[in-house]
């Protein structure tokens, strides 16, 4: 999992952009609703919490959020938000932090399962999440399905997003099973370049993990708001629980 060198103050103190798409209520509410849905009146638990983007909606639905965070740069965001100081959040890395008690829902978003840049780590993060879990809990992953189907023979690089704002490139090392995505963002007459690497994962292994993780696989959509998972879905949101 990376640490603050890539989670820093920079990106921390623009993770928030309101005019990014992620930020915007269309994609916040039907995440928000469908988490709520699961949690069922019980305790939740959000690995990699960050800002609080989700955690933050979701406890204002009266549900009882902890979250796991290892980046202080977002956690001290989260903190200065209204409502950041009443989550209780664990300081450290995913894949072996410890929270306190169990949790009807452990949910991770926004493709940070690919942070964690080996197999086994991410392995470690079911293992984890299980590991909080009641009996019957569930566990929620939301991340992109590579887009290998677009990158041309022999090319490693595929262009993700172009706006005036943000270019964004991802750059693959198919046989490692990994990629480099670099970010351009325009602030005025300011260009601002970051990179960072990630591990991407196909769903099949996703289930695998839970599989070893003694979780079961009991959904898969192509959103938040229901879409059928399809051949040319760009993610999934799949749901795992711990049997009884």
């Amino acid at each position: 999992m990376h640490d603050d060198g890539y989670f820093d103050a920079t990106i921390a103190a623009t993770y928030d952009d309101p005019l990014d798409p992620m930020n915007q209520p269309a994609a916040i509410e039907p995440a928000v609703a469908f988490l709520s849905s699961l949690a069922g009146g019980g305790r939740v638990l959000e690995f990699a919490i960050g800002t609080g983007r989700i955690g933050l909606p979701l406890s204002r639905r009266g549900v009882e959020v902890h979250g796991i965070e290892l980046s202080q740069a977002m956690l001290e965001h989260l903190r200065r938000k209204d409502g950041g100081d009443a989550i209780p959040v664990t300081v450290g890395d995913m894949t072996t932090a410890r929270a306190d008690g169990t949790f009807r829902l452990v949910y991770l978003m926004y493709n940070t399962i690919t942070n964690v840049t080996t197999q086994a780590g991410q392995v470690a993060v079911f293992r984890n999440a299980a590991t909080h879990l009641e009996r019957d809990g569930v566990f929620v992953i939301e991340v992109g399905v590579p887009d290998l189907q677009r990158l041309p023979f022999g090319e490693t690089i595929r262009p993700f997003d172009w706006s005036e704002r943000h270019l964004g490139f991802d750059e693959y090392d198919v046989v490692n099973q990994g990629l480099i995505s670099h970010h351009f963002d325009v602030r005025g007459d300011e260009i601002r370049r970051s990179s960072g690497p990630y591990r991407y994962v196909w769903p099949s292994e996703l289930d695998l993990m839970a599989d070893m993780a003694g979780l079961r696989l009991r959904e898969r959509r192509g959103g938040w708001q229901g879409e059928p998972f399809t051949n040319v879905s760009d993610k999934h949101v799949s749901v795992w629980e711990k049997p009884v």
